[in-house]
């Protein structure tokens, strides 16, 4: 079957013009979401903080106050509403008490970047700048690691420091920030599915399968999330797949890594399990596990973090519980001679 090129018979002229049109009706759209959901971190920030503050009689009651709000919350409107964002929305009322001295055009992203400054000075200037600029989430976040502010503010030459972040910005890879790819937008409207809009299509067919074949195992997996993001004070990570093992009584934690595991994977790895075990894990739960996967040809590999080796009953058990790093890396490469061999067929048709 040959295939059809849709734009073969159509004039460049008409395919500018509306490509043109369905960019500005994006970015419109966005940029409407963006106002909308920053003004709604804004407010309820505010009213957790009038509440916390509200005197004695709410004092008792204000103890736990974020978690039981957040569970109450993501229950209804999803994860965008954990304990983490409602921290970052009651430091952003803080932090922004005036509602109408904010910069439109900065999306809740940028805002979040913003409370990592702790110069109220310098905070101002990156937002007034960011928003000026048009620069994005990425860009903002280069220039307040790379300290602009502070070295305009020390340089004699202020045109060559200018010079040299306005060229490390039109460096930056140019990925659209597209509606379907901002996970925090997706969190605030409730809209499922974020981490398969963030996978490339290798990656999600492989994680479908490693979900059903961890769950056919038998021993003791039930699934917890995907994609399941852990913040830390200035950065967003998302575990491909969470597992609670009912049998370790443990969470596992899975990354899947498409190409070569790197040293920088394992220490990722490492940092997750450690995160986990800070925030989710219960003191009746042991340690939590991390399970690095690649799904490189004859390189799959396993890796598996356990906090607090010296617990070596618990050590034995979980090596007998969860699937050997063969049985891993065979499952894998039977799915992805399968992904491949399903596209090699469909592009033949």
């Amino acid at each position: 079957m040959s295939k059809v090129t849709p734009s073969a018979a159509l004039p460049p002229e008409l395919l500018d013009t509306l490509r043109a049109l369905i960019q500005q009706g994006r970015q419109q759209a966005l940029r409407a979401v963006d106002r909308v959901q920053v003004q709604t971190c804004w407010e309820i920030g505010r009213h957790i903080v009038e509440y916390e503050q509200g005197g004695e009689t709410r004092a008792a009651y204000g103890q736990n106050l974020l978690q039981r709000m957040a569970a109450t919350l993501t229950g209804e409107f999803g994860k965008g509403f954990d304990a983490s964002n409602l921290r970052y929305m009651r430091l952003f009322y803080q932090v922004f008490p005036i509602r109408d001295a904010l910069r439109h055009e900065l999306s809740w992203t940028h805002y979040r970047l913003l409370l990592r400054v702790d110069s109220e000075q310098a905070r101002h200037w990156y937002m007034n700048e960011a928003a000026g600029q048009n620069w994005s989430s990425r860009a903002l976040d280069r220039q307040i690691d790379t300290l602009y502010f502070e070295r305009l503010l020390l340089s004699g030459d202020k045109n060559s420091v200018t010079a040299e972040a306005n060229t490390h910005i039109a460096a930056l890879p140019p990925v659209p920030r597209e509606f379907v790819r901002d996970p925090v937008m997706l969190e605030f409207l409730g809209l499922p599915g974020t981490g398969k809009l963030l996978e490339s299509k290798l990656e999600q067919a492989l994680m479908d399968k490693l979900q059903d074949f961890l769950l056919e195992l038998g021993k003791g997996f039930a699934f917890v999330a995907r994609q399941q993001r852990v913040s830390t004070e200035s950065q967003d990570f998302y575990i491909d797949l969470v597992f609670y093992n009912y049998l370790l009584k443990c969470f596992v934690l899975i990354d899947l890594k498409t190409g070569k595991l790197t040293h920088q994977d394992i220490g990722q790895m490492d940092m997750y399990v450690r995160m986990y075990d800070d925030l989710k894990r219960s003191p009746d739960d042991n340690p939590t596990v991390g399970i690095l996967l690649c799904d490189q040809k004859d390189q799959s590999v396993a890796r598996y973090s356990v906090l607090k080796d010296s617990e070596q009953l618990f050590a034995t058990k979980y090596r007998l519980i969860l699937p050997s790093e063969e049985e891993l890396r065979n499952q894998i490469e039977r799915e992805r001679c399968a992904i491949e061999e399903a596209q090699r067929l469909e592009d033949s048709e």
